[in-house]
């Protein structure tokens, strides 16, 4: 979360909005920024109630072990018209490349 904090102009720059989705509690998303990741600036957004409502739909709500309830690390482009332009799923242990996105977003706005 910290690198897409840090890029976000560079997102911004390519008319792109980065938002985190997950379905931890607001309050979670507020006890990490203060204990872990410093303040975020970028939308986090929770899908802590109706849980999962919106990881679902997108496909990346873990329904069952070894850890239901929880939603896998993905990155969605999706343009102003609702349509999904670009959609990677990352292991828990790895955080998305920017570099990736940033030329995926300059490709998509080409």
């Amino acid at each position: 979360m910290p690198a897409f904090d840090s890029d976000r102009e560079k997102f911004a720059a390519l008319d792109a909005q980065v938002l985190d989705i997950s379905t931890d509690s607001i309050l979670s998303h507020i006890a990490w920024q203060k204990k872990e990741i410093g303040t975020m600036h970028l939308p986090m957004c929770s899908d802590f109630y109706p849980h999962g409502e919106v990881t679902r739909a997108f496909g990346v709500l873990r329904e069952g072990p070894p850890v239901p309830g929880i939603c896998e690390r993905a990155v969605f482009i999706v343009d102003r018209g609702g349509t999904i332009r670009f959609a990677k799923v990352y292991p828990l242990d790895q955080t998305p490349n920017n570099r990736e996105l940033l030329e995926a977003l300059g490709k998509i706005s080409a």
